[in-house]
């Protein structure tokens, strides 16, 4: 997968992450990219796929911390942590960053193509779509590396879980 691989505490791959499943986070540049093409609504309904798995992913974090600490200290922090820590990240490179981003390169392409070229409507809206669609892996890596960085520079120094410094509070 694109971003680093995150393993639970028996080593398996983290379903959220490390599978197919990472790519329903991405429904919603899927939906950008035919923006041009179909109703807005339809559109819309991609970004429900992805806050779905954004959602999912976070309530599974947060049940897996709520494993790891079955004595009462800590616990609510460390379900708390977890959570918050996966919705945050998904939410801003699984469904805000990405979708922004695939927006402007198909405005961008759309606009450039009725400027530079004599291609009839449908057939920039179609080229559209394709330069969106086949942009999603490029953007998808350095999106994932981005937010990491940023959280780990912002959100994740103010919490920690109780058997962790706030640096290694990162949801496994």
């Amino acid at each position: 997968m694109a971003q680093h691989q995150q393993h639970s505490a028996a080593g398996e791959p983290d379903l959220y992450r490390d599978t197919w499943v990472r790519y329903l986070g991405y429904a919603n540049e899927v939906g950008e990219s035919f923006r041009a093409l179909v109703p807005k609504a339809l559109v819309w309904a991609t970004y429900g796929v992805s806050t779905a798995y954004v959602t999912a992913d976070a309530a599974d974090k947060g049940r897996k911390a709520a494993q790891k600490t079955t004595d009462g200290s800590g616990r609510t922090a460390d379900i708390t942590v977890a959570v918050v820590d996966t919705f945050v990240w998904q939410g801003l490179a699984s469904v805000a960053i990405p979708g922004f981003t695939i927006n402007r390169i198909c405005a961008a392409s759309l606009y450039l193509m009725g400027r530079a070229t004599r291609w009839p409507l449908p057939v920039r809206k179609w080229a559209t779509t394709a330069i969106g669609l086949s942009a999603i892996p490029f953007i998808i890596t350095p999106i994932d590396r981005s937010v990491d960085f940023l959280l780990d520079s912002s959100l994740r120094k103010l919490y920690t879980t109780h058997d962790k410094k706030p640096e290694e509070s990162r949801p496994t």
